[in-house]
């Protein structure tokens, strides 16, 4: 069965504790379900502070991360933090983690960037021990990258039986763990470095992977996909210009134009989460309000 669509905000700018609240609610005004947070060297907030004040300041408005670089943190230290977060704002978190998006931040942090194979490797080890957290009373856990002991499991999240994990990737392995283990996924496309050719293949190949790898999970699971390069042309809302991330490729529609694009995406691909930047929320209002719950 489809699930109906929601939409999240990715980013934001908070130049003060003011204008992050009045994002915040102009966000959760605008009838988004989520406003998420990439975990960058580059933006200008750290997530888990500002995503708490923005759950507070606004009433249904989810929150989370876009997403968590695992190898930033342990993750039995990200598990806490991200119980802690979901607990205080009543159950509106959502943990999205993953292996880095490439080797600028691990550079200027001093920090070694292994292959894709150790990177991914970890992150299934740290979903394992991140999920356990959220549901057993304590955490006990020897992999090849990490050791728990005898860890106490404190606090539990509000949500059950965890906060919605969400991963995203291209790769057919880090797809295949998605499947298994997150409750959100986002099969993406390759994006090629200057100089770099990408052989791919396409979104609906990644779709079969999931569904071989998640069996009978996978009709539970929501897909997401990220449409930044969206431009609503019969909006009275400019776009604004991010910098930073992955260029994606420009589309120019109508109101009318997106609705009917989305709705096949749904029905072709299961995306039902779409993501949109700071600098298209008011342009892509018009959208949100007619396919919001629906």
């Amino acid at each position: 069965m489809l699930k109906p669509f929601r939409f999240g905000v990715v980013g934001g700018n908070a130049q003060s504790r003011e204008s992050w609240i009045s994002f915040a609610r102009r966000v959760e005004e605008l009838g988004y379900s989520s406003l998420l947070l990439p975990d960058r060297t580059q933006m200008n907030v750290a997530p888990f502070a500002a995503l708490a004040v923005a759950a507070t300041a606004a009433t249904t408005l989810r929150v989370g991360s876009y997403v968590f670089c695992n190898d930033y943190r342990h993750p039995a230290v990200l598990a806490k933090e991200a119980a802690t977060l979901d607990l205080l704002s009543d159950g509106r978190f959502e943990l999205g983690i993953g292996a880095g998006v490439g080797p600028e931040d691990y550079n200027q942090l001093g920090l070694p960037f292994d292959s894709a194979g150790t990177r991914v490797g970890r992150v299934e080890e740290a979903v394992t021990i991140i999920k356990q957290f959220f549901t057993e009373e304590r955490v006990n856990f020897k992999g090849k990258y990490y050791t728990v002991t005898d860890l106490p499991a404190l606090p539990k999240p509000a949500q059950r039986p965890h906060p919605p994990i969400f991963i995203g990737s291209a790769s057919q392995r880090m797809l295949s763990i998605a499947a298994r283990h997150a409750d959100i996924v986002s099969p993406t496309i390759k994006f090629a470095r200057p100089g770099e050719t990408i052989n791919d293949v396409p979104l609906e190949q990644k779709v079969e992977w999931i569904r071989a790898a998640a069996g009978e999970r996978f009709e539970q699971l929501e897909f997401s996909q990220s449409d930044f390069g969206l431009t609503i042309t019969d909006s009275t809302a400019q776009v604004f210009h991010i910098t930073g991330g992955p260029r994606m490729p420009q589309k120019f529609m109508s109101t009318e134009q997106a609705v009917e694009y989305l709705l096949e995406q749904r029905e072709q691909l299961r995306f039902s989460y779409i993501h949109v930047n700071a600098g298209q929320m008011e342009n892509f209002a018009p959208v949100v309000a007619r396919l919001a719950g629906k």
